[in-house]
């Protein structure tokens, strides 16, 4: 006999959506910056910064997607004006930038699996205390 789940809400299927497309984007940071596209990185650090800034379930990422983005301009605006740059950016990019980019990514992507394993209450209150809440 095939089990039926219960019929999910709209808001439940933007939620998942929006967890996936930051997810995905996330991971397609530091695979894209290792295998020297990092022009095309911008994709994916655009995509993750615009879903955690535009969904409130996905708050506690906002702060790692913005250290993804701000790790990532620095060498794209360094190599935009730049007196002598090079054809792309991977070339023309520090290994230090680079590592600190994929670093970012994977303090994002570690912050979203970990927000994701905690805990939610179904009154939809939060778990932390009033006084955690504040220094937040």
């Amino acid at each position: 006999m095939p089990s039926t789940s219960p019929p999910r809400s709209p808001e439940d299927h933007a939620s998942r959506r929006a967890n996936r497309t930051a997810i995905i984007s996330i991971w397609a940071v530091p695979v894209l910056v290792i295998g020297q596209f990092a022009m095309l990185a911008i994709v994916p650090v655009t995509l993750a910064l615009v879903v955690s800034l535009r969904h409130a379930h996905l708050r506690g990422l906002r702060r790692w997607t913005v250290a993804l983005a701000t790790a990532y301009a620095t060498p794209l605006v360094l190599w935009a004006i730049g007196p002598d740059r090079a054809p792309s950016l991977s070339k023309d990019m520090h290994p230090v930038f680079a590592a600190l980019i994929v670093v970012a990514a994977l303090a994002a992507a570690t912050a979203f699996h970990v927000g994701r394993r905690r805990p939610s209450r179904h009154d939809g209150a939060s778990n932390e205390s009033p006084a955690a809440r504040a220094t937040v």
